[in-house]
């Protein structure tokens, strides 16, 4: 499969392209910046997420496009731009668009009518307006004429660490294990996209979460 990746030198968008690689896949890595050291089996471009030009430049040549940018604070609005462009391109090409996006939308674990965003627990008051920015996201996406899509939310802690090859997966409401907690690393995270890339599900809107310790 030939697989693009937007965003591709972020800390999720560079193991992903890592693990699509490794799995003995064609990777375009698009970011603003190319790759100093592209591997065998990466094709390297520089790449507007926001312009129409450079996307379908990019998705001519791919089968699947993961859409994986941060939110940078005070530009949530640009966020949504390259969400919506995207989505487009991704149509226009006729390609699947699996998007990595924010917890935010997710339920609440510990009260199924709120979402993650309004909890505390899961999402501190600094972190509400990015968390936000993912509902926002995932509203774009269901807003979008463009119905070929896969919405990933992750768990409330997304941090470098070990591939593991292993998850758990959900759909609508935050995982947690046995202590409340809910994290996976970047490693895994990129497993799972790759996973659900090559034998694709019927849910539009996910989630994972690292499988819980052993009880003692």
């Amino acid at each position: 499969m030939r697989i693009a990746v937007i965003g591709a030198t972020g800390m999720v968008g560079s193991r992903i392209v890592t693990e699509a690689a490794d799995r003995d896949h064609h990777v375009i890595a698009a970011s603003r910046t190319a790759l100093h050291q592209p591997r065998s089996g990466v094709t390297s471009t520089q790449a507007d997420a926001s312009n129409a030009t450079d996307l379908d430049s990019v998705l001519e040549r791919a089968d699947a496009v993961v859409l994986t940018v941060r939110v940078v604070p005070g530009e949530e609005d640009a966020f949504i731009t390259i969400t919506e462009a995207v989505l487009a391109a991704s149509a226009s090409a006729d390609i699947p668009l699996f998007v990595v996006g924010g917890a935010g939308p997710l339920h609440s674990p510990k009260d199924p009518d709120r979402l993650v965003v309004d909890d505390p627990a899961f999402v501190p008051a600094r972190w509400r307006t990015t968390a936000a920015a993912s509902v926002a996201q995932l509203t774009a996406c269901r807003e979008h004429s463009n119905e070929n899509w896969t919405y990933l939310s992750p768990p409330a802690v997304l941090e470098p660490g070990v591939r593991t090859g292993s998850y758990r997966r959900g759909t609508t409401t935050l995982l947690t294990d046995h202590e409340g907690r809910s994290h996976i690393s970047a490693e895994d995270l990129a497993v799972a996209v790759i996973d659900e890339l090559e034998s694709p599900g019927k849910d539009r809107h996910i989630t994972i979460a690292s499988e819980p310790p052993r009880r003692p």
